[in-house]
C-alpha cells in the first residue's frame, strides 16, 4: 500500500492517462485519502480527490465533496486546480456558476504560469468575453503558453502574428538594446524589426513538435505562400 501511495504521488497531475494506467480510480481514491490524512496541507493530493469525485464512479462519490474539495485546493495555491475551478465557473453547474470568480481563479492559475489558464485567459481577452478586449494582453498569454509548449497557445498566437497584429511591447523590450547608448544608435541607424512570418512559423513549430497537425498544415503553407513568392 505505502508502495502505490508513493507512485500515486510521484504522478503529475496533468498525467492523467498514466494514473488511470497504474491504479483503478477506486485505489487512486482511498490513497489520496491516505495522503492526506497524512498531510492536510497536501494540495496535489486534494485535487486529484476532488476530481474522483467529480468525474468518476467510486464508493461514496459525492459532487458536494469534490466541489469543496477543488475550491480549497484552488485556494490552497495549487494551480491544476485554479484552472479547473476556473474553467467550471465559466459554465452553469449545480455547484459552480460565476464568471467574476472563474475569471478570479484563472488570474491566479495564470500568476503560476499554468499553460491552460493562460491559454484560456488568453482566448478570454481575445474575444471580449467577460472582460473588456485586449488584444495585447490575450497574445500575452498565448505566447507564455507556448513557451510552455502549449499547442493551441501556438497556433493562436501564429495566426495573430500573420494577420498583422503587433508583438506586445512588454515582449520586445527586453531583447531591444537599452540605455543611453543605445537609444542614440537608434536614432541613427535602424533597428532590425522583428519578421512576424518568422515567429509564426516558430509557433507553428512548437505546435507541431506537440503533436498538433494543425501546426504542420500552417508550416505547410507557409512554405507553399513562399514558393509561389519566388516562382512570380
Amino acid at each position: 500500500m505505502l508502495r502505490s501511495l508513493r507512485t500515486t504521488l510521484s504522478v503529475k497531475p496533468t498525467d492523467h492517462g498514466l494514473l488511470l494506467f497504474l491504479l483503478n480510480p477506486r485505489t487512486a481514491k482511498e490513497n489520496f485519502e491516505l495522503a492526506l490524512e497524512a498531510d492536510n496541507s497536501n494540495t496535489h493530493a486534494r485535487y486529484w480527490l476532488a476530481k474522483l469525485h467529480l468525474k468518476y464512479h467510486v464508493p461514496g462519490k459525492c459532487l458536494a465533496v469534490g466541489a469543496a474539495l477543488l475550491v480549497e485546493a484552488a485556494n490552497m495555491g495549487d494551480p491544476d486546480a485554479q484552472y479547473e475551478l476556473g474553467c467550471r465557473l465559466r459554465v452553469e453547474h449545480d455547484y459552480f456558476s460565476s464568471d467574476q470568480q472563474a475569471f478570479y481563479y484563472l488570474e491566479k492559475a495564470v500568476d503560476q504560469l499554468h499553460s491552460g489558464a493562460l491559454y484560456l485567459l488568453g482566448a478570454v481577452y481575445l474575444t471580449g468575453d467577460c472582460v473588456k478586449q485586449d488584444i495585447a494582453s490575450g497574445m500575452w498569454c498565448f505566447h507564455r503558453a507556448s513557451e510552455r509548449g502549449h499547442a493551441g497557445a501556438a497556433i493562436a498566437y501564429g495566426s495573430l502574428l500573420l494577420r498583422g497584429f503587433q508583438v506586445p511591447e512588454v515582449l520586445t523590450k527586453f531583447t531591444s538594446p537599452r540605455g543611453s547608448a543605445a537609444r542614440k544608435s537608434r536614432k541613427s541607424e535602424d533597428v532590425p524589426a522583428v519578421d512576424p512570418v518568422e515567429m509564426a512559423r516558430k509557433q507553428f513549430e512548437i505546435a507541431t513538435k506537440a503533436g498538433c497537425d494543425l501546426g504542420l498544415k500552417w508550416l505547410n503553407r507557409l512554405e507553399e505562400e513562399e514558393k509561389r513568392v519566388l516562382a512570380s
